[in-house]
């Protein structure tokens, strides 16, 4: 195989490699001499069908399989030997080939810039820390209380009230007729809550246990079969039990009852979870200040293949009408995205990092803790998707590559309590909208500052 760099301009190279017709024909008996232990033909024992039979007979197919191997084989070793960091598939185009002759192709290339990393000790951000109020603790506290009280059987004669929780078996019919799902047997529903169908609760407000009541209710509009999608129904329903409602007394007992070790404990995982939660957004932002400057600082030509591409992953679902009107700004979006994520690499690249199997199955584990009763939902995602862990891996590499960063940046604390978190958070989704929103043309600009002048004489 001979390779030469036929030329070389900007992030393209186009390779001319010539693979030798003795080579190709070596190949070829190899192939020959393999299919011979599998062909059967007619007149042959098993096994024993000569090579030359079967070329006569499968030598086109046989002959593109081995041109496909070398074309696969040839380009990747090429690549490998003049070192080239190749962005995206490159492009194969043949000049000479057929049986008896050498394999003549040119291998266009789009290749990725050669990044100088600058220092980024002189960058800096701001790093929060959030103090949760006292007041906010007891308010989701008692949200929690509400949301997981307890029920006590009413007395027998007493009547269902909003609030009360109503236990029945129902028989229900459209026009009449039974239809799948039409039956049900012990359904618990707390009055009040609309959690079955629209105003069905109230009809049941005023029952008592061992009632027989007769109900009228409508389908809904995105019912799974369609012919019954808002369908006038009746319900006849046997009332099992009333239960009311019982106020949680919100202290160690209860608190155990919500895993944790005492009321204390339970404060502490409130404070952790809402904490988790702003702190989530705050770290976004940290980010993003980091990012802006880490992009801002550099400048290199970026490969058009990857930001057509990310521009049609971008806009996949999106209408010709909606792409063209922002292509501008999808292209700068890309731009940003890839230009980000080549500087990313490149110093995760220059400091060794790696993320572990062992990291990914972690990362795996701490969502599966943090969704009780989902468990089997998140494990059985990952294991039958396996882009999605490739994924994760992506994201824990990032996180690793921005810690360490952070690490060499000087970085401010601030410490901010849910308000100032509020206002952070919201001051940066508006500062991000006004950045994606077209920019409007210098005329108008000066339209609205005149009619705005106008205004106010």
């Amino acid at each position: 195989m001979k390779t030469v760099v036929q030329s070389k301009k900007g992030l393209k190279t186009i390779l001319s490699i010539v693979v030798e017709k003795k080579t190709i024909q070596k190949k070829m008996d190899e192939r020959l001499l393999e299919l011979q232990k599998e062909v059967a033909l007619k007149g042959f024992r098993a096994g024993k069908v000569p090579p030359s039979v079967i070329k006569s007979q499968f030598g086109k197919s046989i002959y593109g399989e081995v041109i496909d191997k070398i074309l696969r084989e040839t380009s990747s070793k090429a690549i490998e030997e003049k070192k080239i960091k190749v962005a995206g598939q490159p492009k194969i185009e043949l000049k000479t080939f057929g049986e008896g002759k050498d394999l003549n192709y040119e291998l266009q290339i789009d290749t990725l810039p050669q990044i100088k990393l600058k220092s980024f000790e002189n960058y800096q951000a701001a790093e929060y820390k959030i103090k949760i109020e006292d007041q906010i603790i007891e308010t989701k506290l008692k949200e929690i209380s509400v949301n997981n009280k307890s029920f006590e059987d009413k007395k027998d004669n007493e009547e269902a009230k909003r609030g009360d929780q109503v236990i029945f078996d129902y028989s229900a019919t459209v026009d009449g007729n039974k239809f799948e799902g039409s039956e049900g047997k012990g359904v618990k529903l707390e009055l009040g809550k609309d959690l079955f169908l629209k105003g069905f609760d109230d009809q049941l407000i005023g029952v008592k246990k061992g009632d027989l009541k007769k109900l009228d209710a409508t389908l809904p509009a995105n019912h799974p079969k369609k012919e019954l999608a808002n369908k006038k129904t009746i319900f006849e329903c046997k009332i099992l039990n009333i239960k009311k409602s019982i106020q949680n007394k919100i202290d160690d007992e209860f608190a155990k009852k919500m895993g944790a070790k005492d009321i204390n404990d339970l404060r502490k995982m409130i404070e952790k979870q809402i904490s988790n939660q702003y702190l989530q957004a705050l770290n976004s932002i940290t980010k993003k200040e980091i990012l802006d400057q880490i992009e801002k600082n550099h400048d290199f030509e970026l490969p058009q293949n990857l930001i057509d591409q990310e521009v049609s992953i971008m806009t996949k679902n999106l209408k010709d009408e909606e792409k063209k009107k922002h292509k501008l700004n999808n292209e700068k979006l890309a731009k940003s995205r890839i230009k980000l994520g080549l500087l990313l690499n490149e110093y995760g690249e220059k400091n060794n990092l790696k993320v572990s199997d062992a990291e990914v199955k972690s990362e795996i584990q701490k969502q599966i803790q943090s969704m009780p009763g989902q468990e089997k939902m998140v494990l059985d995602y990952y294991q039958k998707n396996p882009h999605a862990s490739q994924s994760l891996k992506g994201s824990i590499y990032e996180e690793k590559i921005i810690s360490l960063i952070k690490s060499k940046i000087k970085l401010t604390t601030k410490t901010v309590n849910t308000k100032q978190a509020e206002k952070i958070i919201s001051d940066f989704n508006k500062l991000s909208q006004d950045q994606v929103k077209p920019k409007k043309s210098q005329s108008s600009e000066k339209s609205k500052v005149k009619s705005e002048k106008i205004s106010k004489k």
